[in-house]
């Protein structure tokens, strides 16, 4: 499987669908699944969002994790099994065009200040290396069109050399 991380606003869901289309792969945003099946325990009030029900995700998403050809988009990591990812990308936003995608998506307040700070501090990518491998943890930056399409060219060449390692 493939991790696709990094804060709201950052390009996982357009990389995650297109690199599932052109590897052939299962696109799975944790989000959506998690909204479409209410796998929540609760909502957060401070951050006016429901609360992730992490056991509940890991059971739904087990027997298409085994079955292998998926690429999982969430901004958290240190809840999923280690051995169900070959490789993480943990995409990076400056912190200006963050703050535009983000303001247009709504967010505002402690939520949008928060988030902007997660990307300053590097938080998803310090809680990548610390629950997985180092070598397979991945930073890429998302700000242009054109990064966009040289991180699919990276992805894809990435797969290709995995699937003849491994085959």
């Amino acid at each position: 499987g493939v991790l696709s991380l990094g804060t709201p606003g950052v390009g996982k869901t357009t990389l995650g669908k297109e690199l599932a289309s052109r590897a052939g792969m299962t696109y799975i945003n944790v989000g959506d699944m998690a909204k479409e099946g209410e796998l929540y325990e609760g909502f957060d009030e401070e951050y006016d969002c429901p609360i992730l029900d992490e056991d509940r995700v890991i059971d739904e998403l087990e027997d298409k994790m085994n079955e292998g050809g998926v690429i999982v988009d969430y901004h958290g990591c240190d809840f999923f099994p280690e051995r169900w990812f070959h490789i993480v990308f943990v995409l990076r936003t400056e912190n200006s065009f963050l703050y535009d995608r983000l303001e247009s998506r709504g967010y505002k307040g402690k939520k949008l200040q928060d988030n902007i700070q997660c990307e300053i501090f590097q938080t998803l990518y310090e809680e990548a290396l610390s629950s997985y491998r180092e070598e397979i943890v991945h930073q890429l930056p998302s700000n242009t069109p054109e990064d966009l399409e040289r991180n699919l060219d990276q992805i894809m060449q990435w797969i290709e050399q995995w699937m003849k390692d491994n085959n």
